[in-house]
């Protein structure tokens, strides 16, 4: 029996009480938040006036930002009681066009066609072990023109040892593993899935997706307080973003 999945859930119960215990920091946060500049080029008019839902929405910072883009609503989904209920509190408070649902992806339980774009990453799909039934869910989210944006790790990230001085690839990784446990957040026994980059790609264009922008990026978008790592020196990949189109 395969148990990561409950392995999982419960890491993220534990790491999850940080949205409640730093409620009022991601409240700060959130009245200034914005995109990375990749994904407001990326985005660029997409975001106006747009439906955004966003799958594994977590602290919901990003969704602060894109309302103030734009977008018209935005929907959070995410599998962590903890984040949904501080995301939609925070939201409330700031009177922002957002609500929040507690759903187990793929499966996000929301009507057809309802969005006009699908935004997620910044440490989503590593937690989906099934990208072809993800894909999928969100291909049948979209309206006909709508878009699907991702900004996520590069899968090349948990090779990357933290060391200071020189690069590293971490003697107990590997790039075509199928899984790894995760060793820095949320930690506590979590299982990451390990997508390449290709599996990304063909899992994207079978579930009748057209590629608009495939980017790699040197930046990584989380980097541990205290932590300087040579990986993140500019020279090689540390995120990756994606912006397709139903066909």
């Amino acid at each position: 029996m395969d148990t990561t999945g409950d392995e999982t859930q419960a890491a993220w119960a534990v790491a999850s009480r940080k949205y409640e215990a730093e409620y009022a920091e991601h409240l700060a946060l959130a009245r200034t938040a914005e995109l990375l500049p990749a994904e407001v080029d990326a985005l660029g008019e997409l975001v106006a006036g747009a439906d955004v839902v966003h799958p594994m929405s977590g602290h919901g910072l990003d969704d602060a930002a894109l309302v103030r883009l734009g977008a018209r609503s935005v929907h959070g989904i995410d599998y962590s009681q903890a984040a949904v209920s501080s995301a939609q509190r925070r939201a409330d408070e700031l009177g922002l066009p957002c609500r929040y649902t507690r759903a187990a992806l793929p499966a996000s339980g929301l009507d057809d066609e309802c969005a006009d774009l699908v935004y997620t990453g910044k440490g989503a799909l590593i937690w989906l072990p099934d990208l072809a039934a993800f894909f999928a869910e969100v291909r049948r989210l979209l309206r006909p023109g709508g878009r699907f944006y991702v900004y996520e790790a590069h899968p090349l990230v948990p090779l990357w040892a933290w060391d200071p001085d020189e690069i590293r690839v971490r003697p107990d990784r590997g790039y075509f593993a199928a899984t790894h446990v995760n060793d820095s957040y949320p930690g506590h026994g979590a299982v990451e899935r390990q997508h390449t980059l290709s599996q990304v790609v063909m899992a994207c264009l079978r579930a009748g997706f057209e590629i608009e922008l495939l980017e790699e990026h040197p930046e990584p978008f989380w980097r541990p307080s205290g932590t300087d790592a040579a990986a993140w020196d500019g020279r090689v990949p540390n995120a990756f973003s994606l912006l397709a189109r139903p066909c």
